[in-house]
Parts: structure tokens; sequence; C-alpha cells
């Protein structure tokens, strides 16, 4: 590739013009690329992961995941409050309880789908 000023040139302007063209008015806007990265930072996190993860399985209460994830009570609320803020599960009372549950479809899809791609790669 040959630098030009400041913009890079390997030979074929025409089609790579073409292509940078669609891939700009395809590209999220700010917020929405800021909303993916807050998305993906929830994957980031090993013990966010085994709560999505028991969540996917079925709606559980605090207690019973605190007990699934060796955790107390209080750092699983701390984390469920992060999940719930970013979207990804929801709460349903009934009575002093409190279960929660992945959000919607999306959710259970994004999460199956990224155990297949690290599954993939053993």
């Amino acid at each position: 590739m040959k630098q030009s000023g400041k913009k890079i040139r390997c030979g074929h302007a025409v089609a790579h013009e073409l292509a940078v063209k669609r891939k700009r008015r395809d590209m999220p806007g700010d917020e929405t690329a800021a909303e993916l990265a807050e998305l993906f930072k929830a994957f980031g996190d090993p013990t966010r992961v085994r709560m999505l993860n028991a969540l996917h399985a079925g709606e559980m209460c605090v207690c019973a995941l605190a007990e699934a994830l060796s955790m107390t009570p209080s750092a699983v609320s701390h984390q469920l409050r992060l999940l719930k803020q970013m979207r990804l599960i929801r709460a349903r009372k009934a009575g002093r309880s409190v279960f929660y549950e992945l959000n919607d479809d999306h959710v259970h899809l994004i999460f199956s789908l990224a155990l297949e791609h690290v599954a993939e790669r053993r």
C-alpha cells in the first residue's frame, strides 16, 4: 500500500471508494455504537456471564442465584441491578420474592450464540 497524503492507496481506489461509502452508510451512529459497547461490557465480566448462564436456564430469585454462584445475596443484587440497567434481564415480583430472568428472546439468542462461538474454538 502507498500512502498519499492522509489517504492510504492500494491500487484499487475506485472499488474501495464504493465499499467505504457503503460501509460508512451502514455504520451505526455514535449512540448506537456506545450502547453496543455497553452490552458487550456485560459479557466482559465472568460473574455476570455466570449469572446470565444461570438465568438462561430459567428464572431464579436472588437467594437461589447467590447459592448457585457461591456469592452473597448483596453481591448478586448489585450485579442484577447492572444487568437490569443494560436491559439484559427483567424482574417479576411474587409476594416478597423477586424472580429474575433474561429479558427476551434476543438475549437468549445472543447468549446461546456466544456460548456456541466459544465452544467452537476448543
